[in-house]
């Protein structure tokens, strides 16, 4: 029965990548053509821009203080040396933080869209997008634009078809789940470290962003209702890009979000708005760090919060893409990488809570800003999901 719900949880999977990339592409490509002329953009950008880096400066400033409140301790050396053989070293040659920013501008048109490389496919997108907003009106622009507007309301034609589908992919998310727990994989070994990361997340999930909301003047448990299903699918797939298709379509459908905004947002937040990451990189840098003995000074945490931040803005949406990154930091100081093997069993849990507080981050980001521009915006001319 379990090998069951396990295909059938890979066949969802699939699908949420099948269709995540395409989402991310046209979804910037036809909104910018159509504001990458005008003032809004700008407007739109600037309102989503400064709510991500509020939001995720406040993530990673929780993550802190919590890690100063608790103090978690050292462990011992002999742990940190058995951890060395679970950490996935073929990875850290691969990962300078440099590398990973270079590797955003691509030199093949294909092989960002093939390799699910979101921020290539983001880059990609506003470079066409941009293009086509500034490209003489002509008649074939008008093509071109008719085109790719005819394969976003069929792209969203599918994704309405996959949400009618959803239960039966969250059932078996959520047996696959259940037996990771009973087999032993999720252990809560490292106390201390994990009740900070893992209180850090719940505080910014339903204090912190719930109070964003509520002082722009939404109702949270509104706006969380209405998200809910883009947070569930986030919960078990452990990436924000995957869940990109429905994050848009719950924006639009049920939260009433302008196309405008959803469309341009969503994909910016789903590859900038890390607030479980920053969370993530942050403590996890601080523990290792102090476990090799590093002197943690306050000036030294708070340095490593903007550090954090700025890591957590250039990371992608993917599995696992918080932890592989805070290995090449810790690897680029040359920190014993043990600790991050041991923490490597109980990470399949940090990155589900993470990646639904990404998301629902990613939610409120966009309802704040379609609600701060809801007078200034234009009705949009696009074609709504589930509109024609």
């Amino acid at each position: 029965m379990i090998s069951f719900f396990d295909f059938i949880a890979a066949v969802f999977t699939r699908l949420f990548q099948f269709i995540a990339v395409p989402t991310i592409a046209l979804a910037v490509i036809t909104t910018l053509s159509r504001l990458g002329a005008q003032k809004e953009t700008r407007r739109i950008f600037a309102h989503a821009l400064g709510y991500t880096l509020l939001t995720t400066f406040s993530a990673a400033a929780v993550g802190l203080l919590l890690y100063i409140w608790i103090a978690p301790g050292n462990l011992p050396a002999e742990a940190i040396g058995a951890g060395a053989s679970a950490v996935p070293l073929e990875k850290v040659g691969s990962l300078s933080y440099y590398d990973h920013l270079l590797q955003v501008i691509p030199n093949n048109v294909l092989q960002p869209f093939i390799a699910g490389n979101v921020l290539s496919v983001l880059f990609i997108a506003a470079a066409v997008g941009l293009g086509l907003a500034f490209m003489p009106r002509t008649e074939n622009r008008a093509v071109l634009l008719s085109g790719l507007e005819g394969l976003q309301e069929l792209l969203f034609t599918l994704i309405r078809g996959l949400l009618q589908v959803l239960p039966f992919g969250i059932l078996a998310f959520a047996a696959q789940l259940s037996a990771q727990i009973e087999a032993g994989v999720i252990v809560g070994a490292l106390g201390k470290y994990v009740a900070v990361v893992m209180g850090g997340n719940l505080i910014q999930f339903f204090i912190v962003l719930p109070l964003f909301l509520a002082l722009r003047g939404l109702n949270p448990l509104q706006v969380l209702r209405k998200m809910l299903p883009a947070v569930a699918v986030a919960l078990f797939t452990k990436s924000s890009a995957a869940t990109l298709p429905v994050t848009l379509a719950s924006a639009e459908e049920n939260l009433k979000v302008n196309p405008r905004v959803s469309r341009f947002v969503l994909p910016i937040c789903t590859t900038i708005n890390m607030n479980g990451c920053a969370a993530f990189i942050l403590v996890t840098s601080l523990f290792v760090m102090q476990n090799a003995g590093f002197e943690l000074t306050l000036p030294t945490m708070v340095a490593w919060l903007f550090v954090a931040v700025l890591a957590a803005v250039g990371n992608a949406g993917v599995p696992m893409g918080c932890y592989f990154l805070t290995l090449s930091l810790m690897s680029s100081l040359g920190a014993p990488l043990g600790l991050m093997g041991i923490i490597l069993p109980i990470y399949a849990v940090i990155d589900m809570i993470e990646t639904a507080e990404n998301v629902w981050s990613d939610s409120a980001v966009c309802a704040m800003t379609d609600h701060d521009l809801k007078d200034s915006l234009p009705e949009a001319d696009v074609c709504p999901s589930g509109r024609a």
